[in-house]
């Protein structure tokens, strides 16, 4: 089974996160309802288990709960695909939201990197910070060790955008991790 559990303990967060590559369970509870919102359809775009608890410093803003999120599902969707052999290790997809239409394409490789290029017109999303969505995808590409690339070719609505990105990263995933059987895909033999 691909999956990973962590509980990671700061002084700003405390998360316990369950990650299974091959689906399950989905449940999310951080504090932060359109954050919920975003990582249950990320999971169920996915199809991949998800149980995240995060007892946040939310008096403080969102900040450390958003990224510290990223940070532990990077490290549990690592810990999932273990040393990327047998797996078809890219993947893109195009999701529309409405009027709104993203881009996201990743590489499973080990060499993190991220390039967001999305512009939101208002500060938040409910109680969600939206310049929080490029935190979170950078603090989870670092630490699950991807080239991540996601860009909003249009819209007009922020939850649309924001929605269209995490649908488009789920899908995106979901073929990168997809089994094949095989070998490391690299002429390296390794990556």
């Amino acid at each position: 089974m691909r999956s990973a559990q962590i509980r990671r303990t700061t002084r700003e967060t405390d998360i316990s996160l369950s990650l299974c590559l091959d689906g399950g369970e989905v449940g999310i509870q951080t504090g932060i309802g359109f954050f919920d919102h975003m990582l249950t359809t990320l999971a169920v775009h996915a199809n991949f288990g998800l149980t995240v608890s995060c007892q946040g410093d939310l008096a403080v803003d969102c900040h450390h709960t958003v990224e510290d999120t990223g940070i532990v599902l990077g490290q549990a969707f690592a810990q999932a695909v273990g040393d990327r052999s047998g797996i078809a290790r890219y993947g893109s997809f195009f999701i529309p939201m409405d009027e709104a239409l993203a881009l996201c394409a990743v590489d499973i490789s080990g060499r993190p990197y991220l390039v967001f290029d999305c512009d939101f017109s208002s500060g938040r999303i409910g109680e969600f910070d939206t310049q929080m969505a490029e935190e979170f995808f950078r603090a989870f590409a670092m630490n699950a060790g991807l080239t991540l690339h996601l860009k909003l070719l249009y819209g007009k609505n922020d939850h649309h955008k924001a929605e269209a990105l995490f649908k488009a990263l789920a899908h995106a995933l979901a073929a990168a991790a997809a089994p094949t059987g095989g070998a490391v895909l690299s002429t390296k033999g390794m990556l």
